[in-house]
């Protein structure tokens, strides 16, 4: 007697499998970034100022895996944009409003808004340029990305959490300040590197790996001193990164020059 068939089969879609990953990461981002703005309202700007820094490094995350796991996808560039906007732009602005500007009435209000409009001008701009084709100049970013951006506007608040008393600083002009140049940097062309590909030689490998190591250690120990050391490190780098983009952008122009001539054919 023959044995009936089962047509039943569990088919699994390998491809919708590894997007849910880094989208969930995506969201876990989304959460964080609103939760800042919770921590904000009840006054404990710390606990905002380390929703945002896990935010941006689950945004660093969740791009880096899905190109991993070859799980990238159209929703997933639309959500991570999302909760760019979020997490980067929506959320520093009003972690600042409820600490500094509100004391400015409309005018720190105003702020906040232009803030905010060029963070979705910028991510706007990043969408429409992400589907060239790859050259050089993927090593860079076409003005400041969005996460720099909601880190470096939070930077008064972060250096008042600080031991630096070196200096007085009048956080109702630096605050003010602070919004409208990272504004700017964000809407502007100014190259910065992006540090998508990096490349390590053998060698150097356990350096990186101890600098890495180092850099956690200090974090945990001096959270906030070693996040505004580094605001300020970026903010240093950004003329650097001008100058080499320039240089390569030079380089490649020769280049391309050289090709031409040589596809010229001499008839005399």
């Amino acid at each position: 007697m023959l044995k009936p068939k089962n047509n039943f089969k569990v088919v699994t879609d390998k491809k919708n499998a590894r997007v849910i990953l880094p989208n969930m990461l995506t969201l876990i981002g989304v959460c964080i970034g609103l939760t800042s703005i919770r921590f904000a309202l009840d006054g404990r700007f710390e606990f905002a100022i380390i929703a945002i820094i896990l935010a941006a490094v689950i945004d660093g995350l969740d791009g880096r895996i899905a190109r991993l796991i070859k799980g990238t996808s159209k929703v997933g560039k639309e959500l991570d944009s999302l909760t760019d906007m979020i997490s980067f732009g929506v959320a520093p602005a009003f972690i600042m409003y409820f600490w500094k500007l509100n004391t400015l009435g409309r005018f720190g209000w105003l702020v906040c808004l232009i803030f905010v409009i060029c963070v979705a001008l910028r991510l706007a701009r990043f969408n429409i340029n992400s589907g060239q084709e790859p050259s050089w100049k993927d090593n860079f970013f076409e003005g400041v990305p969005s996460p720099a951006g909601g880190i470096l506007v939070l930077t008064p608040l972060i250096f008042s959490l600080t031991n630096f008393d070196l200096i007085q600083i009048n956080y109702d002009v630096v605050v003010p300040i602070f919004f409208i140049l990272t504004s700017i940097l964000l809407i502007s062309k100014v190259p910065s590197y992006s540090f998508k590909k990096i490349v390590i030689q053998r060698k150097t490998t356990i350096f990186l790996l101890f600098g890495i190591v180092l850099f956690f250690g200090l974090l945990l120990i001096y959270p906030f001193n070693v996040i505004a050391i580094s605001a300020i490190v970026y903010l240093g780098i950004l003329p650097i990164s001008y100058f080499h983009y320039q240089k390569l952008k030079r380089q490649n122009e020769d280049l391309n020059v050289k090709d031409d001539d040589d596809d010229l054919e001499d008839i005399l």
